[in-house]
């Protein structure tokens, strides 16, 4: 069987879409079954930060919890994705829309928000890079970790049962 890729996607891929990669293939790896199933990766709508390690604050606050951000390296979403990932997921509704303007007419998958997978239709996961302190990315890990959970369950459903 062929592996069904997911991919986080925010706006530079420095905070929010690694922390999301990161915390789901943390999660994932008790699931070994349909972790076997699964291509996890992450990447941002705009190119800023290329080949850049996440935000030193989220791979703090992600180490605090447990999840370990520091192998990851920005790179920026491409038209190709949308036949590599079947899951393309946006942490907010401006990247969902910069998806949607490259989105090939073809492609089958699911492009939505990520934060649908937690019961929260159309909410956003908030971008906390300009924020001062830690709430902003404390907030961050607290929504990527419901939502986490809450697709991991989606596509146990979907793949397994």
């Amino acid at each position: 069987m062929s592996q069904t890729g997911v991919l986080f996607v925010c706006l530079g891929n420095i905070c929010r879409s690694p922390t999301a990669e990161g915390v789901f293939r943390k999660k994932l790896a008790s699931h070994t079954d349909l972790a076997a199933l699964l291509n996890v990766d992450s990447a941002g709508t705009a190119a800023y930060h290329v080949g850049n390690p996440p935000d030193s604050r989220s791979t703090a606050i992600a180490a605090r919890r447990g999840y370990d951000l520091s192998a990851l390296r920005a790179r920026a979403v491409s038209r190709d994705d949308f036949s590599r990932y079947r899951y393309i997921l946006a942490m907010d509704r401006e990247n969902l829309l910069n998806l949607k303007s490259i989105q090939p007419s073809g492609f089958q998958g699911h492009l939505g928000m990520f934060l649908d997978f937690a019961g929260m239709p159309g909410t956003e996961v908030p971008d906390p890079y300009y924020t001062r302190g830690d709430a902003g990315f404390e907030e961050v890990l607290d929504l990527v970790e419901a939502a986490a959970e809450g697709l991991i369950g989606h596509l146990r459903r979907e793949l397994l049962d």
